[in-house]
């Protein structure tokens, strides 16, 4: 019986699926990154404006873009052509591949990476700012560029839980060869009703 009961409740978790966040002028998010040597730092990202093209508002006071899907494009610290970290709708046992191109701005370095996505499981997560029920998702990337005339090419993994309650990836840690271990955690949201 109990064997019947884990397998209703595992297929209940591959038949979550979840549609693209509303985010609205106002939401924020704080989180906290702990990046190997460059130590722990706090980073808030608050939202400005909406549009079908996409999401502005600012990171740490600075402008930041971001797609519907909430990738990414510019930022004070990186700026890609073709961010898709996540993919809405998102649901367990999803895949994807994307091909970006990347700018490291506090780096100096640049260049292209591929990826392989896939959503791995729906569990509950906590994070300084709570628990939640989240996608956990694992991604690998083989990135290639330069850095001040070197050459990089590694492989980089990723591992992250994006909470549709926060409307946020709520937790990232990024393993990368050239800069080691970077942990992003969420410590507070304000979200708009």
């Amino acid at each position: 019986m109990a064997a019947v009961a884990a397998l209703l409740l595992s297929n209940l978790a591959f038949a979550q699926s979840v549609a693209r966040p509303i985010v609205k002028p106002g939401d924020q998010w704080q989180f906290n990154v702990s990046a190997g040597l460059a130590g722990q730092q706090a980073r808030t990202w608050a939202i400005t404006a909406v549009t079908p093209a996409g999401i502005e508002g600012t990171e740490n006071g600075a402008p930041l873009r971001l797609t519907p899907d909430l990738g990414a494009l510019d930022s004070p610290r990186l700026a890609e052509t073709n961010p898709q970290a996540l993919r809405f709708p998102l649901a367990v046992g999803q895949r994807w591949q994307y091909a970006t191109q990347w700018q490291s701005k506090i780096r100096n370095a640049s260049g292209n990476a591929t990826y392989t996505v896939a959503v791995v499981a729906y569990e509950r997560i906590r994070v300084p700012a709570g628990e939640f029920d989240a996608f956990r998702l694992e991604a690998k990337a083989d990135l290639q560029g330069v850095a001040i005339n070197v050459q990089l090419d590694a492989d980089v993994e990723s591992t992250y839980w994006y909470a549709p309650a926060a409307r946020a990836i709520v937790k990232s840690i990024t393993v990368n060869p050239y800069v080691g271990t970077a942990t992003v955690e969420l410590t507070a949201m304000r979200l708009q009703p």
